[in-house]
Formats: C-alpha cells, structure tokens, sequence
C-alpha cells in the first residue's frame, strides 16, 4: 500500500497526468498551483497530441473518450510557404496521420475535471523548496501553509522552484525569440491571411526566420513570428505600444502581405515569448524523495513534442509509483531510467526541428520532407 504523500508542484499537462493516472490507480495526490484558478490565464493554442506519447498517456489516464471529443477536425492538416506566399508543400489532414489537434485548454480541461475538487490547492506559489534528510522534504509558498512530504515532484516548468534540490542546470537564450499574435474573424475580416494559412497549420519560412500559424476553432488564427535575434532586442521593445510593431514588422520587410498582416494586424497586442533551453541531455543523480518531469526536467526549443512528452512523464512515473507502492525509491529509479533516454531523443529531435524550420535550407528542406511524407504518411514531418 502506497503510504508516502504525492506532492505535486504545478497543475500543467504534465502534473494534471501525473494525478490523473495516481487516480486511477487509487493513490492520492495532492496537486499545488500558482494560479489562482484554473481560469486565471489563458492556456495557450493548438496542440498534436501524438498516437506515441501523449495519447498513450491519456489512455493510461482513461480519458480517450474524452479526448477524442475536443478534437480540431481537419485541424492536422499542413502547408509550406515561402516568403512570397508561394505554397511549396500540402499534407491534407485525412484522419490517418496519428496526431489529432487539439486546444491546449480543453485539454487541460478534461484532465482538471478527471479529478477530485479537493486534490487541487491553487494560489500556492512556491517561494521555496528544501531537503531535511531521509527524503523528506518542504516545501514553501507566498501564501498558506508549508508542506512536508516524502515524494515531491517538480512539474512547475521551465523556471522550475523543484529544480535546485536536484541540478544546478538554467535555461539558457537559445537565440531565437517567438511573437505570438491572434486574429480572430479571420475569414470575414482578414480574408486574405485566412487563405494563406488555410485550414490547419501554416508554415511560412525563410533562414533565421519564419512565420507559424495555426486556424483553431472559432475561426481564429494564431500565429508565432520565430526569429533569431538577441535576447535584448526582443526585451527593448514595448509590446503594448501600436507603433511598436512596425519594429517587428520591418523584420519582414519583402515579405508577403498576406503574411505579413498575421503580425501586423492583430487583434491583441503581440506577446514576445524568448525561447529558453535547459542543456542538451539534461539529467541528476537519484537523489531521495524527489523527482521532475516535463520542462522543468527537459526544456528544449518547441518541436510539437513539449506537451506530448510532459503527459508522457506523469503517465509513467504514476505507473512506476503504483508499481512500486511500498519502495519509493524504486519507483523513482524506475522513472528516471526511462525519462532520461527518452528526453536525450527528444532534445536532438528538438534541435533538428529548429534548423528544419529556421536553418539554410528552409523552407525547401521542410517542402521535400512533406513530399515524402505524402507517400509515406507513417514518416511525417516535425509540427509545433
């Protein structure tokens, strides 16, 4: 019997999993959150949840149905651009590509109410975290009471407050920097950034940078300007200020209008997201009662796989716990033997995804990869 309280730091995909899946298997966890309900921010866009990882987690959470419920349908399918809007590559999304799209938030959705109410304390941000021997440790909050527990799991994200009791590793700049804009109406009132993006997922590049945008549902199109460019130039900017943007938009001076007015004509004001890297292989020795996962364990450039392999950590460590109900470390040793291979292949896929999209050879490299993928759809090109 599974006697040792489960702490959860963080009630993203990756912990949401890791709860759900305890669930189903009769152990409780007790999930903490810095925000202060689950409506407090919006959560992001469109994801592809992937017949290999996250999907495989949602069956081991029991929640297929489910799932399948919040599918985009023709959401997968994808095209490639060039600067003047040329389209080089199309994969239609005919149902057989195993990576369905779906809103980060309906996701996060059926995982909170997959749930009890009470496993889930939310505004307890973290102000500290220590180890007082025997693989106990507490943790601290800006507002409640601290919490001693003797399986802590740090599923908080990239700036990660669990992190230090097990690594030293930041993230680091990787020199590419995301601006992500929304247009909403689109076909009614930005026609003609509507057909270039088409019906799923738009990928519009050039070396060093590219646009990426995505139709979700209520007719909106959400959009990432990837650039690489220095940390400093990005933080310069003010973002809230209109004329701000011709800052930005002078970057894609020759390009397409049509694509262009993805930047340009947003609906919201454009939010710089630095894209941060923990390093490459990043791993710790076992150390007691303490454990991560998702980008708190493995932060790499976006290459479709984040989400998909957080669901994927909190799936196996709950099965590693339940298999092991009475022998914690085990469990963890368990855990830690797979997740540190599996993010060594995701942080080279990862690596790969951002010269697929950014490098010399884009956009014809990613075109050919389309191509191919055409004739042989088991092969399919990297999404974000």
């Amino acid at each position: 019997m599974m006697t040792t309280p489960v702490t959860i730091i963080g009630a993203g995909l990756g912990g949401l999993t890791l709860a759900r899946v305890l669930h189903v298997n009769g152990i409780p966890a007790t999930v903490y959150e810095a925000d202060s309900s689950a409506e407090a921010r919006t959560q992001g866009g469109q994801l592809d949840i992937h017949d290999y990882n996250g999907q495989l987690a949602l069956e081991a959470a029991g929640l297929m149905e489910e799932f399948r419920a919040i599918i985009h349908a023709g959401g997968a399918a994808s095209r490639v651009l060039d600067s003047r809007g040329t389209v080089l590559a199309e994969m239609p999304d005919d149902g057989t590509h195993g990576r369905p799209e779906v809103l980060r938030g309906d996701l996060r959705r059926i995982l909170l109410n997959s749930l009890p109410a009470e496993a889930i304390y939310w505004g307890r941000k973290v102000t500290g975290a220590r180890s007082l021997g025997d693989g106990l440790h507490e943790v601290t909050f800006a507002e409640g009471p601290a919490v001693t527990t003797g399986l802590l799991v740090g599923a908080d994200g990239a700036w990660s407050r669990i992190r230090p009791l097990l690594s030293d590793a930041k993230p680091r700049y990787t020199g590419t920097s995301s601006i992500e804009t929304f247009l909403h109406d689109a076909d009614e009132r930005h026609p003609a950034a509507a057909k270039a993006v088409g019906g799923g997922a738009m990928y519009a590049l050039s070396p060093g940078k590219g646009i990426i945008a995505h139709r979700e549902a209520g007719n909106i199109l959400h959009t990432y300007f990837e650039l690489h460019c220095p940390e400093e130039w990005v933080a310069g900017i003010d973002f809230t200020d209109a004329a701000a943007i011709a800052q930005v938009a002078a970057e894609l001076q020759g390009w397409a209008p049509e694509l262009t007015a993805l930047i340009t004509d947003s609906d919201t004001a454009p939010v710089p997201r630095p894209i941060y890297t923990l390093p490459d292989g990043h791993r710790w020795d076992r150390t007691p009662g303490v454990t991560l996962l998702g980008d708190a364990a493995h932060l790499m450039p976006p290459s479709g796989e984040g989400a998909n392999l957080a669901m994927l950590d909190g799936a196996e460590l709950a099965k590693a716990i339940a298999a092991n109900p009475g022998d914690i470390e085990m469990a963890l040793t368990t855990y830690e033997q797979g997740l540190f291979p599996r993010s060594d292949a995701a942080y080279a896929d990862a690596n790969e995804t951002v010269d697929l999209f950014l490098g010399d050879q884009t956009p014809f490299k990613i075109a050919n990869l389309f191509t191919t993928a055409l004739n042989a759809p088991h092969e399919e090109p990297a999404q974000s």
